[in-house]
């Protein structure tokens, strides 16, 4: 395994004019010719939420120490603190972490009315040592997994969200909004340019904003659900895009709330409608030679391509904790949907969980429809590439393709939380690949989110057992 990196204070700058510098020396050019005072400097807990501190830019170029307590990403999603167990216990003292700026990051917060910048950081301990249970670093453990063997995965994200109307009595179910013809938006609008129109204004915004950071959209679609958008980003670095994700998140909520809505990744938000999910697409190539390893010399499926789907198709159960993080997301993974609730695959085909999308043997990849949109994207990526690196350094193999209807029959996957959880927790390879630690926190985490979740009644509880039990 690989053993624990230091973290760099200066990373790597990205080609994009608009977002990233190399130095402290161009962050100081880059924060003068915008005039910004303040920075925002962020980092993703184990839900996904930006935490971190503001602080002025003079300070910020002086190289002035931040820190967060490690109890930060400790914590549920409600805010509470899970019980300590045989694998998991709190440090002793509650110690602080070091943030370490990614300069490669470093962008414009467009919603802002100051002018404010961002910067999404890495965690380290005292001694710059990377800490194990943080989401960039979980993501980087196993992409330097792949490094040891000259890979390098290449993703590409799609993101599904809902616009719905603000509500801010959690026992009122969520509406869809009214879009720009004064109705509110109905369901079966699958690729309709007219209902991508009904809010063209907030999807113009939403490209200036990606714009102004420097984040690239391929395209945006509207998908079956009413107001329910979907945002493909372009295919990359696995840490880049999880970043990007993370940034887009944040800036749709923002453009959502500027236009008198709520833009929420809960995988189930509204009863009857379809499921939001952050399908991942995922090529490996060979860092010397820079070749597609999916695919041999003669253009043909290589030996490592199928033991990929085969590690996917063995591992992806064990993992869907990660990529299907609450009790709503399995809310989604229901049969009889158009969510996929199985570990088949097929060569495009949509109602396999793990679909192979017709390309040139260069773009060979696999797509994971699994996972939700409520994933952090750092954790969800960093659990489908492990899935497949297991299966490759094992030598999986995996079943035929299936030509037929494969989301009409049994539930492949686990059923809830805690099914999932049994599985994460008790094999060798991914305690390896992704670190005891963080299994052992998360799925404390998990734990305590579910016994949380078993303390509310629902609507249905009084509606069917209230008068007749």
């Amino acid at each position: 395994m690989p053993s624990k990196n230091k973290i760099t204070t200066i990373a790597p700058g990205t080609k994009n004019p608009k977002r990233g510098v190399k130095s402290f020396d161009e962050a100081a050019q880059w924060l003068a010719q915008r005039g910004i005072e303040d920075i925002e400097c962020i980092t993703p807990d184990i839900a996904g939420v930006a935490r971190g501190k503001m602080m002025p830019s003079s300070k910020f170029l002086d190289g002035s120490t931040l820190a967060l307590p490690s109890s930060v990403f400790m914590q549920t999603i409600s805010g509470e603190y899970p019980e300590e167990s045989d694998t998991f216990e709190y440090p002793p003292n509650d110690g602080d972490l070091r943030l370490i700026p990614d300069l490669s990051t470093l962008a414009a917060v467009p919603w802002e009315t100051d002018p404010t910048a961002q910067v999404i950081c890495d965690m380290s301990d005292h001694k710059e040592n990377a800490v194990s249970f943080t989401p960039r670093n979980v993501l980087r453990r196993v992409l330097d997994a792949y490094g040891s063997k000259d890979w390098k995965p290449v993703v590409a994200p799609e993101i599904e969200f809902y616009l719905v109307k603000t509500n801010a009595d959690p026992d009122i179910p969520l509406e869809p909004p009214i879009g720009r013809s004064g109705r509110a938006i109905a369901g079966g609008n699958g690729y309709s340019i007219a209902g991508v129109n009904e809010f063209d204004e907030l999807i113009d915004e939403v490209y200036d904003f990606s714009d102004a950071q420097g984040l690239e959209i391929e395209t945006l679609i509207h998908e079956e659900g009413a107001a329910q958008l979907e945002i493909n980003l372009n295919h990359g670095d696995a840490i880049e895009l999880a970043d990007q994700v993370f940034m887009f998140k944040r800036t749709i909520r923002e453009v959502a709330l500027k236009h008198g809505m709520y833009a929420t990744f809960m995988a189930k938000p509204i009863q009857g409608q379809p499921g939001s999910a952050m399908h991942i697409h995922q090529s490996i190539v060979d860092m010397d030679t820079g070749n597609n390893i999916f695919s041999d010399t003669q253009g043909n499926e290589s030996d490592l391509f199928r033991s990929f789907v085969g590690g996917m198709q063995h591992y992806v159960p064990k993992t869907l904790v990660m990529m299907a993080p609450y009790v709503n997301s399995y809310r989604r993974l229901t049969t009889h949907s158009s969510a996929p609730v199985n570990v088949h695959w097929g060569y495009d085909n949509r109602t396999t969980g793990l679909r192979v999308p017709t390309s040139g043997p260069e773009a060979r990849r696999v797509e994971n429809r699994i996972p939700s949109s409520d994933a952090n994207s750092y954790l969800a990526l960093a659990a489908s590439l492990a899935c497949g690196y297991l299966g490759m350094t094992q030598n999986l193999v995996p079943t035929s393709a299936t030509e037929t209807t494969a989301n009409e029959g049994e539930n492949d996957l686990p059923r809830g939380l805690l099914d999932g959880l049994a599985l994460f927790e008790n094999d060798e390879g991914l305690n390896d690949l992704l670190g005891e630690e963080f299994i052992g926190l998360y799925s404390a985490i998990k734990r305590e989110e579910f016994e949380t979740f078993m303390k509310v009644i629902s609507r249905w509880e009084r509606e069917y057992l209230l008068l007749n039990v």
